[in-house]
């Protein structure tokens, strides 16, 4: 990996980022909240199901297609499918919601096509979900399509471990412990050719996200 694109991956998947991913746990809240969860194995299984299930055959998929997407037009379709592909509602709103986020982070940074895309994205409600705006801001920052693989899954992982670390669940050593685990996982899925269409499976994270959309009182988003 070229050393500039190393630099480029690194401050991106700096957890001081301002991506927006702070105020999102994917469910991990609700589930801590009716007791699913309790501490360091508990979010390692967590994250491990939502990586295998969500983001290798979801996450992944959507981005990969967005990095190539020849157009804003084809970069359109692909964020609506994920759109319709999505069946849990506070899934698809904390999808878009994040996704927004670091689209408006990289239109100030670096304008052009990604500028171009959140214009687009500010009229169409159904559009801006995360992974394809990944798989735009980071091709247009001079990531490949492997890195920027990587990079989403670490990110997700990031969030996850803060989220713990947050609710008060893990301590800072935990977390990276959790993370080395999450490491392993990665690099066991990136080995591994994704499937040809999107393809997700995490019921436990979607009931959790229906019910924590549904609560007044609430640390994250999701």
């Amino acid at each position: 990996m070229p050393i500039e694109a190393l630099l480029l991956a690194l401050q991106h998947g700096d957890s001081a980022f301002p991506s927006g991913g702070f105020a999102f746990s994917w469910g991990l809240e609700e589930l801590v909240n009716d007791g699913w969860i309790s501490g360091e194995a508990d979010i390692s299984a967590f994250l491990a199901d939502l990586l295998a299930n969500r983001w290798h055959g979801f996450d992944r998929v959507a981005l990969a297609r967005a990095h190539e997407a020849p157009d804003l037009d084809a970069l359109a379709g692909i964020d609506r499918a994920v759109e319709i592909a999505t069946w849990a509602a506070p899934m698809r709103a904390g999808s878009r919601r994040a996704g927004r986020a670091l689209l408006g982070v990289h239109a100030r940074l670096s304008g052009g096509p990604v500028a171009d895309y959140r214009a687009l994205v500010d009229v169409d409600g159904e559009l801006g979900h995360l992974p394809v705006v990944q798989g735009l801001v980071w091709r247009t920052a001079g990531l490949d399509r492997n890195s920027s693989e990587l990079l989403s899954a670490w990110t997700m992982a990031q969030g996850i471990a803060a989220a713990g670390l947050r609710l008060g669940l893990i301590g800072h050593l935990s977390a990276q412990t959790v993370l080395t685990a999450a490491r392993a996982t990665i690099a066991r899925l990136a080995a591994v050719s994704p499937p040809a269409d999107l393809t997700a499976f995490t019921p436990v994270a979607d009931v959790a996200l229906s019910r924590h959309a549904r609560r007044d009182a609430r640390l994250f988003a999701t």
